[in-house]
């Protein structure tokens, strides 16, 4: 227990560039106060010891505000950073150098017994205020966006964000395609990039592809009337198409 104590505080280190002593941070780290009365808890309950383990949690909750019952399953190097408001369901797996939030949700979907809380691999990172709810696996390095709520399997390495969750696009084609609409005049993403909705971020390339056809458009037509060519007359003019207007209201 003390190797682990002593793995959890340098991995306060690691993640946290506030932590100045290892004194500070076991006295101080609500997450280390809860992991250590967690792995108190989680022996008790391997030896059926059930009400005795779920008393040493409910004393933790209420010393932390951090929720995590003695039958979740936490590996090394876990940490809590700030911790209050993190509730982490009985059947949760959680890998090794996990990173959780403030106010994270491990939490099930069902009143039914049995697997029923997420699975973490390792190296995921949930964001403050995120919901992870079911029997779903996070898969190794994933990261969960703030205030997200996933439901569903994320795959290595993803970034989910939103609500419902969806995975950002980090591909190269991704890359290529905010390069191309920035040539044209006009932003794809319009915010972070790196942190932008994927939701938003189709929007604004459909408004991309409208607003270069707009521009091919009159681009066309310029050619035809200096070609002589006359078109309709008839044909109502449109509204002046706006995409950086429509790409702000969209954000």
């Amino acid at each position: 227990m003390f190797r682990n104590l002593r793995e959890d505080i340098r991995a306060v280190f690691d993640r946290d560039p506030a932590a100045r002593s290892s004194w500070e941070v076991l006295t101080c780290y609500p997450g280390i106060h809860a992991l250590i009365f967690h792995r108190i808890g989680h022996w008790l309950w391997q030896r059926r010891l059930r009400w005795l383990a779920r008393f040493t949690a409910h004393i933790s909750r209420f010393l932390t505000g951090i929720e995590i019952h003695p039958g979740a399953t936490i590996g090394r190097r876990f940490f809590i950073d700030h911790g209050m408001g993190v509730v982490i369901g009985e059947t949760a797996l959680i890998g090794d150098d996990v990173t959780l939030y403030h106010g994270v949700t491990l939490g099930g979907t069902s009143w039914n017994k049995g697997k029923r809380h997420p699975t973490l691999e390792d190296r995921v990172v949930i964001g403050a205020g995120a919901k992870v709810l079911g029997p779903i696996t996070i898969s190794a390095g994933a990261k969960v966006g703030s205030n997200a709520v996933v439901t569903k399997p994320l795959p290595a390495g993803a970034t989910a964000v939103g609500n419902p969750a969806r995975i950002l696009d980090n591909s190269p084609q991704s890359k290529e395609r905010e390069a191309q609409a920035e040539k044209m005049g006009f932003s794809a993403y319009a915010v972070g990039r790196d942190q932008d909705d994927p939701l938003a971020k189709a929007i604004h390339g459909l408004l991309d592809h409208a607003a270069e056809t707009d521009r091919r458009l009159s681009s066309l037509l310029r050619e035809l009337d200096e070609q002589g060519v006359k078109c309709d007359s008839e044909v109502q003019a449109a509204d002046r198409f706006d995409p950086k207007y429509l790409s702000k209201i969209v954000d």
